[in-house]
């Protein structure tokens, strides 16, 4: 059962394991033999950030701490937000006519980031083109705390790419899930081109009919459930 007062078991585990993986890596920077690693002091603050999109908030972690969570709006199911690790790699002022300030991540196959918005009464819903819209004065309090290059941790459940379920892939459609298929025809051997996690190649397009063709499977454009599944991506109900 779900709570916006409280953090959910699974956010419990993610916010642990991203709170492990900092602290690995700090500590990997701090023994270093490196002459880049910078030694650590008592003032050193290292800020991550988890979104997770079925619970419609934000996370900020200082040194793996949870610090503080925001209510945010997430991208619609026709657009969905991109899941997946990345980091901030833009910040700007947009001023507050069009929603104050701008974090943009760096996801390849489009322009996303959290930012404010000139409509409150969608924060907690599922009404973006991806992108994770928060209220102007608490995406500003975030812009002025998070510097360049803080991870971004966006999740939709415990099943990755197909946390809300998976969809049937078409041409053109972009998103984690394309990108998790185009690495797993690639593995098997029947994809060689680059996976951006866009749906627009007819060498992906050509992969995804020889998969099918030599599966067993209907040759089609289209990647559904059964496509997934002989790819080993098993869906549990």
């Amino acid at each position: 059962m779900r709570s916006h007062n409280n953090l959910t078991y699974y956010t419990m585990i993610t916010l642990f394991a991203t709170a492990i993986i900092l602290l690995c890596t700090h500590m990997f920077l701090s023994h270093s033999g490196n002459s880049l690693a910078v030694k650590p002091s008592a003032q050193t603050k290292n800020y991550a950030i988890l979104i997770d999109t079925n619970e419609k908030r934000l996370y900020l972690l200082c040194n793996g701490k949870l610090l503080k969570q925001y209510k945010c709006a997430v991208g619609k199911s026709s657009t969905p937000s991109p899941l997946g690790n990345y980091k901030i790699t833009q910040k700007s002022n947009w001023g507050e006519g069009f929603g104050g300030h701008w974090l943009g991540i760096n996801c390849i196959w489009g322009d996303y980031g959290i930012h404010g918005t000139r409509h409150p009464e969608t924060i907690g819903t599922a009404a973006s083109h991806g992108c994770f819209r928060m209220y102007n004065s608490d995406v500003e309090e975030l812009y002025k705390i998070v510097p360049y290059g803080t991870p971004v941790c966006i999740t939709g459940g415990c099943f990755g790419a197909f946390g809300n379920g998976s969809r049937i892939i078409s041409p053109y459609m972009y998103g984690l899930d394309v990108q998790v298929v185009q690495k797993r025809l690639k593995e098997l051997g029947y994809f060689n081109g680059y996976c951006s996690g866009i749906y627009d190649s007819a060498d992906f397009k050509s992969a995804i009919h020889k998969f099918q063709k030599e599966n067993g499977l209907t040759v089609s454009d289209n990647i559904n459930r059964k496509t997934l599944n002989a790819m080993g991506f098993v869906m549990m109900e």
